[in-house]
């Protein structure tokens, strides 16, 4: 059941920024819509600039009171914003990467290029570039929402073609998977959706793409071969646009032998996340999935020194 709060949080977002978004062909001014709704950061987590593998960023890492762990012993995340491949920065993402702080791993979230002045595949490249120098350092797991899952599992492909070590696990939060805009909920839930109308993100895909194939798979993850990737976890909310681009990435890599934990949040909004400190949904996403994460991370190291 959901609370009250997302009740009123869904009600707030679609007053707020569906009719803003959906009545303007200007990037730049949606740029401006989506960087507009700022949330407050988790207490007692420390945020410094950083630059890893020649992409500048940001660091998020609380103090060890909070996380019962050295420094050096906090597992790394790499956590890709979201944006709509237009917008946002990690700065916009503090409330979603304070609280993976506080529950125990090192946060880097990289400024990666926007498009429309970079278009596809320069994200790309950014992220696969600060996964290389992240995953020679040991043990690390990758996490992204909307824009930024899409993100995420290009960076798994790329990964994949350049023979890098892989993420042990992913946490996706309503990844667009498909560009091509084939899931039936693009169309059935375009009333349902507290944030956009589907023609709001016709709009983003040829500012991202500039020509490109829809069907590459780093645009449209869906069109990749999920064989041998690492395991999933999945949330999406039941009245987004884009749930079924979740459902459909979930069944395919189940069929391809890829473990999934899917959860559909009823009511909450896309990207709902970002609101930990007023939305009891966002606070159990980021907890269940920083519990996936770690999980799966002491389950491999469990494996590796065991041999089993």
């Amino acid at each position: 059941m959901a609370s009250l709060r997302a009740h009123l949080y869904d009600l707030a977002i679609r007053l707020a920024v569906k009719g803003r978004l959906g009545g303007t062909h200007d990037v730049f001014a949606i740029r401006r819509a989506f960087e507009r709704a700022q949330f407050p950061a988790p207490s007692g987590v420390a945020f410094t600039r950083g630059t890893v593998g020649g992409v500048p960023g940001e660091w998020a890492q609380a103090e060890g009171r909070d996380t019962g762990r050295g420094a050096d012993e906090r597992p790394t995340l790499l956590y890709l914003h979201g944006g709509g491949f237009i917008a946002c920065s990690a700065l916009v993402y503090r409330p979603v990467t304070g609280r993976f702080a506080r529950a125990g791993f090192r946060v880097f979230t990289p400024d990666y290029r926007l498009a429309p002045e970079h278009p596809f595949p320069a994200a790309v490249e950014d992220c696969t570039a600060v996964w290389a120098v992240l995953a020679e350092a040991g043990p690390a797991v990758l996490a992204g929402d909307s824009a930024g899952g899409t993100l995420a599992l290009a960076t798994i492909i790329e990964a994949r073609r350049l023979g890098l070590t892989p993420p042990a696990a992913a946490a996706l939060f309503s990844p667009a998977t498909d560009l091509i805009g084939r899931s039936a909920s693009f169309r059935t839930n375009g009333r349902r959706d507290a944030m956009f109308r589907p023609e709001a993100l016709t709009r983003l895909v040829p500012a991202y793409l500039a020509g490109a194939d829809p069907a590459d798979p780093r645009a449209s993850p869906i069109e990749a071969d999920l064989s041998g990737f690492p395991p999933l976890l999945i949330h999406v909310g039941a009245r987004e646009i884009l749930r079924d681009d979740s459902l459909r990435l979930a069944e395919k890599a189940k069929a391809a032998g890829v473990p999934v934990d899917l959860t559909v949040f009823p009511v909450v909004a896309h990207a709902w996340q970002l609101a930990e400190s007023f939305l009891p949904e966002a606070r159990h996403s980021l907890d269940r999935a920083a519990l996936f994460l770690h999980r799966t991370l002491e389950e491999g190291t469990h494996r590796a020194e065991t041999g089993a």
